[in-house]
């Protein structure tokens, strides 16, 4: 892999080998966060199909309020994508706790309907691009949701930016630790919201990734209604171990609000709930179990 200083990419091009993951891959414990909070939500496991491009089934964990009815809830929803390596955690294992809160806000037009998706074939944009339109589908058509935000780690910045040029129905992205390279949709993506999360001392992809991205967004930004924030933690890795409790309340709050849920009272004590692990192995193994660190994608 390249140094830190010149990688912009862990795509791969290399044809896809092998059958997808199911399910039943992951262990019970990446259900939820493993920090229990007064979560009010079902997580239910997918298989959703895809026939755009080539066929077959991307699996996911989809989170959703109890007791659930589509249509009775916030009528926008989220998708996280993770890196090369696929996976259903996320940096730091922070999807399971996004995930958590989203769908655990404690009125129904608070609650957010949210998947975490996986890929048929990780670090192939064509391959998982295909994944998350057929996601985006799904919950349209069977949970009535409107709008989406899209959230993506590493590698994953490339399907979000292009998902997110092609579908209007995507209102906003959230980037950590982006790569560069196939982000090619990120010029048509204002005026719609930003936000992008890197470690200063990641040494997969150069935190320069997110300093291109946040320059390609407001040059491309010629309505200048558009909004992009870039925020840096200092000494922090690929994956936000040292900070990964601020940069998960940060997506969380960003989703959100593009969702029109204000952060009153009750809503911040759900936020600002502390549910990830507190040291770097226990955020690692979730990322293990959960699949985020196969196919070459990297912590540090």
């Amino acid at each position: 892999m390249a140094s830190a200083h010149q990688a912009s990419s862990i795509s791969r091009l290399d044809t896809p080998k092998g059958n997808p993951r199911t399910p039943d891959a992951f262990p019970p414990q990446v259900d939820h966060a493993p920090s229990a909070i007064a979560t009010q939500c079902t997580v239910t496991r997918l298989q959703i199909r895809v026939t755009n491009g080539s066929d077959g089934k991307v699996s996911g964990s989809l989170h959703t309020p109890a007791p659930y009815v589509p249509g009775t809830h916030n009528k926008t929803a989220a998708i996280l994508l993770s890196g090369a390596g696929g996976g259903v955690t996320g940096p730091s294992s922070m999807y399971l706790s996004i995930a958590d809160k989203l769908a655990s806000m404690p009125k129904a037009h608070q609650a957010l309907v949210t998947l975490r998706l996986d890929y048929r074939f990780p670090a192939r944009n064509k391959h998982c691009v295909p994944d998350v339109q057929a996601a985006i589908e799904l919950l349209e058509y069977e949970h009535q949701i409107e709008k989406v935000v899209l959230v993506g780690w590493s590698f994953g910045s490339a399907p979000v930016l292009t998902c997110a040029a092609q579908n209007p129905r995507v209102i906003g992205a959230a980037l950590v630790a982006p790569q560069t390279a196939e982000t090619e949709g990120l010029e048509m993506l204002p005026p719609r919201p930003l936000l992008l999360c890197h470690g200063l001392a990641d040494r997969t992809l150069s935190p320069r990734c997110s300093r291109d991205l946040e320059r390609r967004y407001r040059y491309a930004d010629t309505s200048g209604k558009g909004e992009v924030e870039l925020r840096l933690f200092d000494g922090d890795d690929h994956a936000l171990t040292l900070h990964a409790a601020k940069a998960e309340r940060k997506i969380t709050e960003f989703i959100l609000r593009l969702a029109g849920v204000e952060s009153v009272e009750d809503v911040s004590s759900v936020i600002e709930a502390n549910v990830l692990p507190q040291k770097k192995a226990e955020k690692v193994r979730l990322m293990k179990e959960g699949g985020d660190l196969k196919g070459g994608e990297s912590v540090e």
